[in-house]
């Protein structure tokens, strides 16, 4: 059964694995499993500056996400970023990654964020259709965004 929750250190192994799997996709890219680990840590030990979302089943981790937090001066209110979310190819096709957001979504809004903003790259299709499924709308500079009232 997958269960949606916080990240773990114990997690961290699992974490870089599916954000190499990410990083793989960029041509120019060669991720570094150790300032990954060193990135995962500080987020993790850190809650005040955001969170790591998981889907797991049992011990394995299938999905993760980053939400990270922080304060807009303009809105005068708390708002996140939600960042890198991946889903192991085994996975996909069963509503993982909708799982997940969905979880992550009510997540910030128990967390006091009202305005979350999520970054994709503007040629990743899949993530654009995905946030269009679930109903974001495109802001002009490229984030979407979603009001979380």
């Amino acid at each position: 059964m997958v269960v949606c929750e916080v990240a773990r250190e114990a997690d961290i192994e699992s974490l870089s694995e599916l954000l190499s799997r990410l990083f793989a996709q960029e041509a120019e890219f060669t991720p570094d499993p150790a300032a990954q680990a060193r990135g995962l840590a500080a987020i993790l030990t850190h809650p005040e500056t955001g969170a790591i979302l998981v889907a797991r089943d049992g011990d394995r981790v299938l999905a993760m996400v980053n939400l990270l937090f922080t304060v807009s001066t303009a809105l005068g209110e708390r708002v996140a970023w939600l960042e890198d979310m991946v889903v192991h190819p085994e996975a996909r096709q069963q509503g993982v990654g909708s799982a997940l957001l969905a979880h992550a979504l009510g997540w910030a809004r128990q967390q006091g964020v009202r305005r979350l903003t999520l970054l994709t790259d503007a040629d990743n299709t899949v993530a654009h259709q995905l946030y269009a499924h679930h109903g974001f709308t495109p802001s002009s500079m490229r984030p979407w965004r979603l009001h979380l009232d």
